[in-house]
């Protein structure tokens, strides 16, 4: 019982700083039916992500397709680069150069959304902080000791997060996260900066599997085809025990 309940805290505690001490701060709700949202996260990736992540098993006019984007709205509004309609969504910037730059590759981003979670993923978007005691001049409360600079820094602004500082009974320090504080305003406001987080969640989450939305665009079709069948069975059924009773 007592792991019962303390699982359920865990689950549902708005809160939540996990085994691998990353920090879950907020649930994100994202609607991968909204094609709004889907190109507005589309346009986030194109303009600040694309040029160290790629998604190799994504294309453009598969995403053009899915986004209802023609094609001269694809390539001369969201994409930068030379690359072809059909061309896979790869970047130039090959992986001897990456770790000689940042020290690792950064990850291919295609299905970033299965494997860490949308509710990760915004929450390191929204995470970061100034650290004049980082490489970079940031880091990030959901993966700390990021290798990644925080690249929408002048969208968000900068921000210092405070923490409460002490020593438990062994003397080993703790730091519990206590706030974050505005040091320099950035182009958007804070909703509206976890607004475009969101949709850029979104568009990952369509990009790890595009055939989501095929599947949900037959939802209601099948569910009305069941609703008939069962109610022809029924038909079928009572017409079939009628003599019986």
């Amino acid at each position: 019982m007592k792991k019962i309940i303390l699982l359920m805290f865990l689950t549902t505690s708005p809160l939540l700083m996990a085994a691998g001490d990353y920090y879950i701060g907020e649930k994100v709700q994202t609607n991968i039916r909204s094609t709004e949202s889907l190109r507005n996260g589309a346009k986030t990736y194109m303009n600040y992500c694309m040029g160290c992540h790629s998604m190799d098993f994504q294309r453009y006019n598969r995403v053009a397709e899915d986004l209802e984007l023609s094609e001269d709205e694809m390539m001369n509004g969201l994409v930068l680069t030379d690359a072809k309609f059909t061309d896979k969504m790869t970047i130039s910037m090959g992986d001897a150069q990456a770790k000689e730059w940042f020290g690792k590759t950064p990850p291919d981003l295609s299905v970033i959304a299965k494997a860490r979670g949308l509710d990760w993923l915004y929450n390191f978007l929204i995470n970061y902080y100034a650290d004049p005691n980082s490489v970079t001049g940031w880091n990030n409360l959901t993966l700390p000791n990021a290798s990644m600079p925080h690249v929408l820094w002048e969208l968000q602004g900068i921000r210092k997060a405070n923490f409460d500082i002490y020593d438990d009974e062994d003397g080993n320090e703790h730091k519990d996260f206590q706030n974050f504080e505005m040091v320099e305003a950035g182009l958007l406001s804070e909703q509206e900066y976890k607004d475009l987080a969101r949709d850029l969640v979104n568009f990952l989450d369509y990009s790890s599997e595009p055939a989501q939305l095929i599947r949900m665009s037959y939802a209601p079709w099948v569910l009305l085809f069941l609703s008939l069948f069962t109610f022809m069975a029924y038909l079928l059924k009572v017409n079939y025990f009628r003599d019986i009773h």
